[in-house]
């Protein structure tokens, strides 16, 4: 069997390596909590404000359902009775968050 020959002419070594591109660095800053001139406890203003509770879904159901009573189970769309209730039941809770 021949053998095969291999002459180290036939092989090519470049000597100088393409340059590679290091990207600039960025300078990473320190981020400091923001201090606050008086801090006030988070109950204390969390008694302050006055967020309506939002309806459940169970609550919205049932007013949809009955507008569908009203109407003698006729006609109309579920959708629109469940905005119209959902509107309702918001607006009275907005109402009462007022007064309150």
């Amino acid at each position: 069997m021949p053998s095969k020959r291999v002459s180290e002419k036939d092989i090519v070594v470049s000597g100088a390596a393409p340059a590679r591109h290091k990207p600039a660095t960025t300078k990473r800053v320190k981020r400091t909590a923001p201090v606050a001139s008086a801090e006030v406890p988070v109950a204390e203003v969390l008694a302050t404000q006055t967020v309506p509770p939002a309806p459940t879904q169970e609550e919205i159901s049932c007013l949809a359902y009955s507008y569908w009573v009203a109407r003698g189970y006729q006609g109309g769309s579920p959708e629109e009775d469940w905005l119209r209730a959902e509107r309702e039941l918001l607006t009275v809770a907005k109402a009462s968050a007022t007064t309150a």
